[in-house]
This record gives structure tokens, sequence and C-alpha cells, in this order.
């Protein structure tokens, strides 16, 4: 199946700083709970993460990250995710988080 320019340009993804880190024992498979500020424009949202294996929470505080921010929200037990956080698996499949190279105004969108 192939995508177009327009399916791709239906996806906002945007740059934001997480803000917060806390584990996250209640999913089913290890995780991380995080609080990203995407900025003015759409503020401070949540998102479950699967990063155990290269992440630690206070690591991650201040570090910039990408994501997926018009998704509908997820459930995932009690937890209420409301952006994607993007990742791509290592050579053993753990998710490495992706992030700019430089810093970014919260909040700017991928095009």
């Amino acid at each position: 199946m192939s995508a177009t320019i327009d399916d791709f340009q239906k996806i906002d993804i945007r740059v934001g700083t997480i803000v917060d880190a806390r584990p996250f024992p209640e999913a089913r498979k290890p995780a991380l709970k995080l609080w990203i500020d995407f900025g003015a424009a759409l503020g401070t949202k949540c998102s479950s993460v699967q990063i155990t294996e290269h992440y630690r929470c206070d690591q991650l505080i201040g570090r910039q990250v990408c994501a997926v921010v018009n998704f509908p929200p997820r459930r995932i037990g009690p937890f209420q995710s409301e952006v994607l956080t993007l990742g791509l698996p290592d050579e053993d499949g753990a998710v490495v988080l992706i992030r700019p190279d430089f810093p970014l105004p919260d909040g700017g969108r991928l095009f």
C-alpha cells in the first residue's frame, strides 16, 4: 500500500521537551509515562512509551522528542496517552527515541 504526500500532511508531528517522566508499573509491557511540553499552542501532553531498555526517568527530563499530536488519545491501563512519541528499533528491537540534533522551539512542526 502506498501513501501520498496528502496522507503524510495529515499527520501532525511536533517537537516537545520532556518535563516529567515516571515509571508505569501498571503497563503490561515495561513502560514509562512522559509529560511533554509542546509550547503555548498545544501545552503539555502525556504519553506512554516502551523505552525502558535504553532510558531511565532521570535521563529524560529536558530532552526533546518528536511525537504525533493529532491521533486520538489512547487508554493504556489506568493512563490516558495523548500523543504518540516516536522512536526506532535498535538491532535488538529496543526503542530509541527520535529527537532533533539541535534545540528547537517546543511545538515546532515537522514538514
